[in-house]
């Protein structure tokens, strides 16, 4: 199976949903594409490049959260090879097929469109630049060996270790997805998914945040900031240099 693009996917209660989705349009300067699935779905359209967020309603049933969507050429030949390596299948419809790790994190099989322009990052009046170009997999101890592993062979990216921060690993995707994994060893809890930003200033970047309606969880200075957005949902602005400048570059 070859990775084509990757998506990160905001779903959202529907009581929260309008309030939510108006935080990252302003959060991430993008636009509302036409909503589609009978409203359900709809993506975050950045001024050049393609989308790499979208967002779900998902109904009253839970806490907002993240899911990750991998673009390939066919979700149905893609499948099996993963059951093989310790995936679950979830449910399938006429073009998608929704599969949990064997860690439990749930994430889906799309069809690729075409996309393969990164877009760069934005930058804000206070002249920071931010993207969000991270999903975060939250793996519980027990089961990070296992969990790594099979992200590994899934994806079939570099693998990165950090000495320094044994709880992190990274999957670096090729040229010309933008958006990488990391995978996060927890102390506790169950397992999950959540969004990072890449910024150059991550003071005045949370700050912006926090007057659009987010809440600080917790600071680590000169590092990353773990937010939640108006629905409740984390994420974090982490000091990465985000890409900036055209979506060639």
């Amino acid at each position: 199976m070859t990775i084509r693009w990757v998506t990160g996917f905001l779903d959202t209660p529907a009581a929260d949903a309008p309030v939510a989705e108006q935080f990252w349009l302003a959060v991430t300067g993008t636009t509302l594409s036409v909503r589609r699935g009978d409203g359900t779905f709809a993506t975050l359209r950045p001024p050049s490049g393609d989308a790499m967020l979208r967002v779900q309603v998902v109904g009253d049933d839970g806490p907002a959260r993240c899911h990750l969507d991998l673009h390939v050429a066919d979700p149905f030949t893609a499948a099996p090879p993963l059951l093989a390596l310790g995936a679950a299948e979830v449910m399938r419809d006429d073009e998608i097929v929704v599969l949990r790790s064997p860690a439990g994190i749930a994430f889906c099989l799309v069809p690729w469109s075409g996309e393969r322009t990164a877009p760069p990052a934005a930058v804000w009046p206070g002249g920071q630049a931010s993207l969000a170009d991270q999903v975060c997999l939250d793996i519980p101890a027990a089961g990070y060996e296992t969990e790594v592993a099979f992200w590994r062979a899934v994806t079939g990216w570099e693998f990165e270790p950090m000495p320094d921060s044994p709880q992190f690993q990274r999957l670096l995707p090729p040229a010309p997805i933008p958006m990488r994994l990391l995978l996060q060893r927890l102390d506790d809890g169950p397992a999950g998914v959540h969004l990072d930003l890449a910024c150059d200033d991550v003071p005045a970047e949370v700050a912006r945040h926090e007057a659009l309606g987010a809440t600080v969880v917790r600071r680590l200075p000169g590092d990353w900031t773990t937010l939640r957005d108006p629905a409740g949902r984390a994420y974090c602005v982490t000091a990465r240099p985000p890409r900036r400048g055209s979506p060639a570059d």
